[in-house]
């Protein structure tokens, strides 16, 4: 039985993850969350050969409280043993989601991408092989399907285009960093291959410490955009426009939020 505990908080990534001192890091504590048990299932794995995301779930310890999805588990309509049987099955459930937030706003629908990218995580994916995955779907001219809205069904199909899949894959890599920015082992990872490429890592680890660090030793939920924008220009050499910026706070605190939640649920 692997167990995992959140007893402190990390302000950069773990060097023990990418094999390499990526920031000064500083431990502090913080309230901890309950300890909690990953139980295991012999089910194959599209990713890293080791695991699916339908053989794990998260329990917790304490036996008079009730058993914990707030991690890895999708909603209840979502045939996810379906999704993960292969990379390919992954991509796409991804790049759904990805258009689901476009199309239909924030809020929950982005809480799903993100809970989809913590099962690729988990299960050994990396930003560049999902990504290859959704350009060898372009180039071959699939059309992705729609999500379901509630209450109904849609039949609505179309083909990707090159720019969405840079967009898509983009916000997987915020989310893989994201989870190496958490306190360690929040997430168990399946694979010893790096998530995310060397590109994307030194682009984006700056930007996503700066905003664990708001949330684990400070207790915040929101940044100044100028700061971010600033890390931006200090990294390289250009930021994005303060919509784009905020928009990227967003999703990196919505992860923080989905994997290492550090305040009580209303």
């Amino acid at each position: 039985m692997l167990m995992v505990y959140a007893p402190r908080a990390v302000t950069c990534l773990d060097s023990h993850i990418l094999n390499e001192t990526l920031l000064p890091c500083k431990n502090t504590h913080v309230n901890s969350l309950n300890n909690v048990s990953i139980c295991l299932g012999p089910i194959r794995a599209p990713c890293s050969s080791i695991l699916s995301a339908s053989s794990f779930y998260w329990k917790s310890r304490n036996q008079l409280s009730s058993t914990k999805k707030w991690l890895c588990q999708m909603h209840d309509s979502i045939p996810s043993d379906d999704e993960y049987r292969s990379s390919r099955n992954i991509a796409i459930s991804l790049f759904r989601r990805y258009r689901n937030v476009l199309d239909r706003g924030g809020g929950d629908n982005l809480k799903e991408f993100i809970s989809a990218g913590v099962n690729a995580y988990a299960l050994g994916c990396t930003d560049e092989g999902l990504r290859k995955e959704l350009i060898d779907m372009k180039q071959s001219g699939v059309e992705i399907e729609a999500m379901e809205s509630y209450g109904g069904s849609t039949s609505l199909k179309s083909k990707i285009a090159s720019g969405e899949i840079d967009e898509c894959i983009l916000w997987l890599s915020i989310v893989f960093i994201t989870i190496l920015c958490t306190p360690q082992p929040t997430i168990v990872r399946w694979s010893s291959t790096p998530p995310v490429s060397d590109e994307e890592r030194l682009k984006w680890k700056g930007f996503c410490a700066v905003i664990a660090n708001a949330y684990y030793l400070r207790g915040m939920a929101w940044l100044p955009v100028k700061t971010l924008q600033l890390e931006q220009m200090a990294v390289v050499g250009q930021a994005e426009e303060p919509s784009v910026v905020a928009s990227r706070m967003r999703l990196v605190f919505s992860t923080l939020e989905v994997v290492s939640p550090q305040w009580p649920r209303v």
